[in-house]
């Protein structure tokens, strides 16, 4: 067998989101969502750019869609904007939000390109966080409202379901560190709103079984290998701490039904008692059907005593390379992650649902030369054979982002795509790693590196 080559079924996509993309913000019927909210308020995002416009794909889709073909893109992921089709977040229905997505979804198929729906992944409804947000316990009968429109809208085409991206993100940079909407600075309240998104994950999960749909759901986490800057056990016990704080505060809820051991006795001798009714655990850890894993960096961990977290600080190390959003560039932190998650956790398929890098490239007379790129997800692409030839079951590759958009608190600041945005025209250009990425699925197979 050709050591390069990928198995036979496997699936290369790309994937996007909503907010990040769409534009539209306030078209046909949409509803305002906490990104809308958030990126409005001067200071919160870079530049005070907003999503109001992204990369118009709201009315370019069909545009977007040809470039995937010509791609020879298998499978595209991207997120639904519940404020457009339920703009108040329950209730009244928007039919034209609706229909843009069935066009859209249409549109794929008819491409022959797999139309993989994220259900959440980040722009809540606005209304919705004015009644509490993921803090309010009342959002979860909403979200079951919400997917149960979206899975009997879409379900005769859309096979591969995921149901929150990240909720790691949406707790603790949205809720405890406020860099993200809704902007709130309290650990405690983002650890209520981290239990309620597992609950809300939980119950989507458990409609899609009542309701007896064909196809598969997961949900994706943004999970990664800590690692000991020294073999000192202050150092080692601080790498694990962080991995419970990332990885295993989502992992052990859906995989063993409870919260790591450790952090949990941390909060609740800071917070009180920590939600942990057995029943709650009962939902959070339906079975899936996939694990979604979000990977592009690992962490260097040392302990220090004048940390306000916990005596955990992250470092960086001079012998590697970085990219564009500071973060090291380390391909082995995701075989590490893949055989630890497949060891300790599940045998279930993995999908790397995202993967990529942000890098300063320019447009030179109508090409990006991004050489870095390509060597990025050239390395990531090796080491996930490796896992692969190691028996984990990862069966497809998502990378981010199929084009520039909206980096969040970034802004426009920061470009992730294969394909280059000139947001002053919206004109789209390929990058050198869109060509090289064409190769790699034509041939599925990383033989064809530079």
């Amino acid at each position: 067998m050709n050591k390069n080559k990928f198995p036979k079924n496997f699936i290369w996509g790309t994937a996007t989101s909503s907010y990040q993309i769409e534009g539209a913000y306030d078209k046909d019927g949409k509803g305002i969502s906490i990104w809308d909210t958030f990126s409005h308020i001067k200071g919160n995002i870079y530049n005070n750019d907003t999503g109001d416009k992204a990369c118009d794909h709201y009315n370019r889709y069909k545009e977007d869609i040809k470039i995937m073909k010509e791609l020879g893109i298998k499978s595209y992921r991207f997120s639904i904007s519940w404020p457009r089709v339920l703009p108040n977040g329950k209730g009244e229905v928007n039919q034209k939000g609706l229909d843009f997505y069935k066009n859209l979804i249409d549109e794929l198929l008819k491409a022959g390109i797999e139309p993989v729906v994220t259900l959440y992944h980040w722009d809540l409804p606005q209304a919705l966080q004015n009644n509490g947000g993921w803090e309010n316990k009342e959002i979860i009968n909403a979200f079951h409202e919400y997917a149960k429109l979206i899975l009997s809208e879409f379900n005769d085409k859309v096979k591969t379901w995921i149901t929150i991206n990240e909720p790691f993100v949406v707790a603790f940079n949205g809720n405890s560190r406020g860099e993200h909407a809704p902007g709130i600075k309290n650990h405690k309240i983002a650890l209520q709103v981290a239990h309620n998104l597992l609950i809300s994950h939980g119950e989507a999960v458990k409609l899609f079984r009542e309701m007896n749909l064909k196809g598969k759901i997961g949900i994706s986490l943004n999970l990664t290998s800590t690692y000991p800057n020294t073999d000192k056990k202050e150092d080692i016990n601080a790498a694990k701490l962080l991995e419970e704080y990332i990885n295993g505060w989502f992992l052990d809820p859906i995989f063993k039904g409870r919260y790591p051991k450790k952090l949990s006795k941390i909060y609740r001798d800071k917070y009180g008692p920590i939600n942990k009714l057995s029943k709650d655990f009962d939902i959070i850890k339906q079975k899936i059907d996939f694990l979604g894993i979000n990977y592009y960096t690992r962490a260097l961990v040392k302990h220090n005593p004048d940390s306000k977290f916990y005596n955990i600080e992250t470092i960086k190390t001079n012998d590697s390379n970085y990219t564009a959003m500071d973060w090291e560039i380390y391909p082995d932190g995701l075989y590490d992650l893949l055989i630890k998650i497949n060891k300790k956790y599940t045998d279930l398929p993995i999908y790397i649902t995202e993967n990529g890098a942000a890098f300063n490239n320019q447009l030179d007379n109508g090409k990006i030369h991004d050489e870095n790129r390509i060597e990025y997800l050239y390395k990531h692409f090796k080491k996930t054979l490796k896992a692969i030839k190691k028996g984990v079951p990862v069966k497809r590759y998502y990378v981010w982002s199929l084009m520039d958009n909206f980096e969040w608190a970034y802004g426009y600041s920061k470009r992730f795509g294969l394909i280059y945005i000139d947001y002053s025209t919206q004109k789209r250009f390929f990058k050198d790693s869109a060509y090289w990425y064409k190769k790699v699925i034509n041939s599925n197979s990383i033989k064809n590196n530079k």
